[in-house]
């Protein structure tokens, strides 16, 4: 079963392309879905001849300049992205530890204090983006 938010919460979260269509009462509504599925990262597959909506990135927070992502279908371990201009990165959910990529000492440091306290966070994300076809699966405690 497909992954849906109600409207109101849709549109404070900026994810209104999560809406079921069956939900969307007004033009107004039907706009703000085309416009979520026009311009978040997300794709539609078909999969039993059925549409399905897929969130191929999720934006987890901004912290200080740095864009923390996590992408639906990976590989493993779980894992989250940061970006930026200094930092093409990608680290553990479980650790905290750099897995690949280029990160100062500096942006580290902030990224493992902010870790701390979002790793439910994270979590939560990962396992709600997982696709059905995804070979690493949802997130679970060791």
């Amino acid at each position: 079963m497909p992954f849906h938010l109600p409207l109101e919460v849709a549109a404070k979260s900026g994810r209104f392309h999560l809406v079921d269509p069956g939900d969307l009462e007004t033009i107004e509504h039907w706009a703000m879905w085309l416009e979520a599925l026009l311009h978040n990262p997300c794709s539609i597959y078909e999969r039993d001849g059925a549409s399905i909506l897929l969130e191929t990135k999720q934006l987890v927070e901004r912290l200080d300049g740095l864009r923390i992502e996590i992408y639906s279908d990976e590989h493993p371990p779980p894992h989250f992205h940061v970006k930026s201009p200094e930092v093409d990165a990608s680290f553990a959910i479980d650790d905290c530890r750099v897995i690949n990529g280029k990160v100062p000492p500096s942006a580290v440091k902030k990224i493992e204090y902010w870790h701390r306290s979002s790793k439910s966070k994270l979590i939560e994300i990962w396992n709600s983006t997982r696709p059905t076809s995804c070979t690493v699966g949802e997130y679970r405690d060791a």
